[in-house]
């Protein structure tokens, strides 16, 4: 059993990404380690730091419950969109790394499916 995020349009072709939920907690770390805090420290990750002591266009991604809570809005993805991508675009990789490889993978991944939401003007759904 897994996470999957996808397109709220109802279109089971769409694209969509998954994970195994501990998969997706290690892309989440990878994640807020490029944003320069510990996943681990924020509260809801076993830590006590409040969230609104880091600044972070992700944190609707980084803060969500795994499979619950609201959709992701447009809006929202819109504002994700350029810090996943100068993510992407910071990232040195010659293929020798499978581990980073994965996460470079999967933030491309994710950037497809989240402009698809812009596109069809629809939420990002954690299911």
């Amino acid at each position: 059993m897994g996470l999957v995020l996808f397109p709220g349009d109802d279109d089971v072709t769409s694209p969509d990404i998954s994970w195994s939920y501990s998969g997706f907690n290690i892309f989440r770390e990878w994640l807020a380690q490029a944003e320069g805090f510990a996943l681990s420290d924020m509260y809801g990750f076993g830590g006590d730091r409040p969230w609104s002591s880091v600044s972070t266009t992700l944190e609707p991604l980084l803060h969500h419950p795994d499979d619950d809570g609201p959709d992701l809005t447009p809006a929202e993805c819109a504002a994700m969109l350029p810090r996943l991508e100068a993510i992407l675009g910071q990232q040195q990789h010659d293929g020798s790394d499978p581990v980073l490889q994965r996460r470079i993978d999967d933030t491309r991944r994710l950037v497809t499916v989240m402009r698809f939401c812009l596109g069809k003007d629809v939420g990002l759904v954690f299911g």
